[in-house]
């Protein structure tokens, strides 16, 4: 049991390095070649701190767990939304940007909407078994090079910028070379104990993805938006959040049905509506107390609600 949590923690830091170094090589060797700041921000950082969810359930297509596949990516966006947010709220109130509360949080929820519509084959289709088909994936896809292009849109109106380190080609080769051994490593090995880990308690694999593997693939936005709110930029750890919450469905969950077409439990219905209900949450936040701000208290709130839901979680199996 110790030997399954402690590669499960191995994998996770592989993951996390990985997509460190594939960012700080791919953004040197952009800017080498004379891509914007701009560009590369929304392209190589965005994709890197997705790319532990993607890669874990990459994996999971390939080896057919999509109760994993489902579970990392409703997981990861709980986990974004009450515990991410709520413990930078903690640190410092989120002041948010007028555009993020009227557009990008709309469009989160429009996000969970479109998973929740494209899965449930059963309820709405009278099928026999809920699929997200590689039509479905397609979709999402489509969704999300449409998010994309309002971004970048919004973005180069606006002047902002990635701050790039410029590092020697040889390095940068090899920061890439070492970044893609370490998501593929620990995309693996993180798959393969939570499996182990569910059988080893007899519980389901969307439990574990839901809890353990949502929370350490979730971890580069944790300490994104946690520094972020320490050195006062709310609207990178808000931005940070909500913009992982629309990759990880339109862009983690549409590509993993590409590969495979994934299993949809019913159960995850529950978990569905649960992201729905925080969105809206979050955005009714923003027009309680203090207007476009998270506060400290909201903040708290967010936390405890995550709290419970996890205790919730485990009742459940």
């Amino acid at each position: 049991m110790l030997l399954q949590f402690g590669i499960l923690i191995i994998s996770f830091v592989l993951l996390i390095k990985g997509a460190d170094l594939l960012v700080k090589g791919g953004s040197s060797i952009a800017k080498k070649f004379g891509i914007s700041s701009i560009v590369i921000g929304l392209t190589i950082v965005a994709f890197g701190t997705s790319a532990p969810e993607l890669l874990v359930n990459v994996m999971a297509s390939i080896n057919g767990s999509s109760e994993i596949v489902v579970g990392n990516v409703l997981g990861s966006n709980i986990a974004n939304t009450l515990l991410i947010l709520g413990i930078s709220a903690i640190i410092l109130p989120l002041a948010i940007r007028r555009g993020t509360v009227l557009i990008q949080i709309p469009l989160s929820l429009l996000a969970v909407f479109v998973l929740g519509t494209v899965a449930n084959d059963i309820l709405i289709d009278g099928g026999v078994v809920n699929f997200i088909t590689r039509i479905d994936g397609i979709i999402m896809l489509l969704f999300f090079a449409v998010f994309i292009y309002y971004t970048f849109s919004i973005s180069k109106a606006k002047g902002e910028s990635e701050k790039v380190l410029k590092y020697s080609l040889s390095k940068s080769i090899l920061f890439i070379l070492a970044g893609m051994v370490g998501l593929g490593l620990g995309g693996h090995f993180v798959v393969s104990s939570a499996v182990n880990i569910a059988k080893l308690f007899n519980v389901s694999e969307s439990l574990i993805a839901l809890t353990i593997v949502s929370i350490g693939t979730s971890l580069p936005e944790l300490a994104t938006s946690v520094i972020a709110a320490i050195r006062k930029h709310p609207d990178i750890a808000v931005g940070n959040v909500i913009g992982s919450n629309i990759f990880n469905i339109f862009w983690v969950l549409g590509f993993s049905a590409v590969i495979r077409p994934v299993v949809f439990m019913p159960i995850l219905n529950f978990d569905v509506l649960f992201v729905i209900a925080i969105t809206i949450l979050l955005f009714v936040y923003m027009f309680v107390g203090k207007k476009d701000v998270i506060q400290k208290w909201q903040g708290a709130s967010l936390a405890t609600l995550y709290v419970a839901y996890i205790v919730f979680l485990v009742m459940r199996g």
